[in-house]
């Protein structure tokens, strides 16, 4: 067994730690998350329990995607709205 706090054995099963795939990719917390349920998930007791962690990261990931894209597309029609405005000198 291997070092359960510093490199638990499922997290380095493989050549390239899940930690340091995270970080080289610059994933963020929600994808860097969802990296370390799907990575250590076969390799844990309950697969099905850390794919649901994952999916629940994702989910959060897309929703706040959802969100940044509504706002800036709200925001561009706001201005449009306004250079239209000035346009017709209102």
């Amino acid at each position: 067994m291997g070092d359960t706090v510093n490199h638990p054995d499922h997290y380095t099963w493989s050549k390239f730690e899940t930690i340091d795939v995270i970080e080289e990719w610059e994933l963020g917390y929600h994808l860097g998350n969802a990296v370390k349920y799907i990575s250590r998930a076969e390799h844990k007791d309950d697969q099905l329990e850390d794919l649901k962690k994952a999916k629940w990261y994702l989910d959060r990931r897309v929703a706040q995607l959802e969100r940044q894209i509504a706002a800036a597309k709200l925001k561009a029609i706001q201005q449009s709205s306004v250079e239209h405005d000035k346009i017709l000198g209102e």
